[in-house]
């Protein structure tokens, strides 16, 4: 995703998170994949078929998490980043499944085509209309992985919740369990969780939450529209800010420049969690004093936001309840 790789690779570089761990993975393997035939219809409306059920399984690194929290096992991955730092796959057991890649629009297509694989999956993102590790701006030869086998891949579109029903459906395709005790008490979980976070927000209806990342050369708003997990918390009741120009280019964000970093004046900042640390706020405020005519990062009202990355139930509880944690402690009119 765009959203994730070109801001790595544009604002970051001009500028930790729990995964989805052992609580994430049924005690027990997928099942015995169904002979076939099989098919499937994606997040971008495409159905496809095979004459049997796809068994070797190449996956991008949040969507090889889901099958993993499922039960199924892919023969390759590839990452945008070191999977040591990934949030979705540096608590799993990758043993025996080879990466085909550590960084964002490199692919080692040679290594794949040797798997011999028979499915591809790979988030579908509406706004650019490609698959994770298609995108305009991925390496050429990268994208030749397209050739070596059909591609699959629920849509990064309105809800992290319907991401993870859609690869529990696409997981039940391929011949997992979903009805394993260990998914169904990440679900439990999961659904706690909101409750908890719904009635921290209920407690504070007045407070307002803005999505930021800072980076060296400006300060990228989110666009809540094309970030899933931002649109579930609206939805849970938390008043996200949606942005007034967002970039017509690349949706995704609204771009301010440092003098007008405090256009917007939230109560608590939810911050990009690939450039958030302890010391973050504190070093952007050293670094650039506009920073600090934001309200809510002069009274340190931040938190992280895990941004573009989520894609189990589990997943999603951990950083709700990180997130209702900072809502309770959040000042409602820190803004005004």
């Amino acid at each position: 995703m765009r959203a994730w790789r070109t801001f790595l690779t544009v604002a970051i570089l001009s500028v930790a998170l729990t995964a989805c761990g052992a609580e994430d993975t049924p005690t027990s393997s997928a099942s015995a994949a169904p002979a076939g035939p099989w098919s499937f219809t994606d997040g971008s409306g495409k159905e496809v078929k095979a004459d049997q059920t796809p068994t070797r399984i190449i996956a991008h690194a949040g969507e090889a998490a889901a099958l993993i929290s499922f039960g199924i096992k892919p023969v390759g991955i590839y990452s945008d980043e070191p999977v040591k730092t990934d949030p979705n796959l540096k608590n799993l057991d990758l043993t025996g499944i080879e990466i085909l890649g550590e960084e964002w629009g490199k692919i080692d297509v040679e290594k794949a085509a040797s798997l011999r694989p028979d499915l591809i999956v790979a988030d579908w993102w509406p706004a650019e209309k490609a698959n994770s590790g298609l995108e305009e701006g991925v390496d050429e030869k990268s994208k030749k992985i397209a050739e070596l086998a059909p591609i699959v891949g629920i849509s990064q579109g309105k809800s992290i919740v319907e991401l993870a029903e859609g690869y529990e459906a696409l997981a039940k395709s391929l011949g997992a369990k979903v009805d394993d005790p260990a998914i169904a008490a990440n679900k439990k979980r999961f659904e706690e969780s909101v409750a908890k976070f719904k009635a921290a927000v209920a407690a504070k209806p007045n407070l307002t939450a803005l999505a930021m990342s800072p980076s060296d050369d400006k300060v990228y708003v989110a666009n809540p529209e094309y970030a899933p997990e931002l649109l579930d918390f609206q939805k849970f009741g938390l008043q996200v800010i949606n942005p007034d120009t967002p970039d017509p280019g690349f949706p995704y964000w609204e771009n301010l420049s440092w003098e007008n970093a405090d256009k917007y004046q939230p109560d608590l900042i939810l911050w990009d969690s690939r450039n958030y640390t302890d010391k973050a706020n504190a070093e952007w405020g050293a670094k650039q004093p506009t920073w600090f005519k934001i309200k809510a990062a002069q009274a340190g009202a931040t938190v992280s936001w895990p941004a573009f990355w989520m894609h189990t139930y589990g997943d999603f509880a951990t950083e709700l309840d990180k997130l209702t944690t900072a809502v309770t402690a959040a000042n409602e009119n820190i803004g005004s």
